[in-house]
């Protein structure tokens, strides 16, 4: 077993019955739940590394953009009908 360094946290009433209820659905212990939370932050993290030089790309095509003033013949949809479309198919 690797090496173990001990940590003293605070947590929320909520978060500590969802600790325990994990806990015991899993069979393992509430340090295990933490450190399996912990490694899938990790991963989290890194899978976020993005391209700088295509996120430069995409600023400069957006201020290109910006830079031609409005759209000729305006948009085609109303605002609330985008909100509403998402709704429906995501349900936030």
């Amino acid at each position: 077993m690797a090496q173990m360094i001990r940590k003293q946290v605070y947590i929320e009433p909520m978060q500590d019955t969802v600790l325990k209820k994990r806990s015991r659905m899993l069979g393992i212990t509430e340090a295990e739940v933490i450190r399996r939370a912990i490694d899938a932050q990790i991963v989290f993290m890194h899978s976020g590394v993005r391209d700088l030089e295509a996120w430069e790309r995409e600023k400069a095509f957006i201020a290109e953009r910006m830079a031609g003033g409005p759209v000729s013949g305006g948009r085609k949809f109303r605002r609330e009908d985008a909100y509403e479309e998402r709704l429906s198919r995501y349900g936030r």
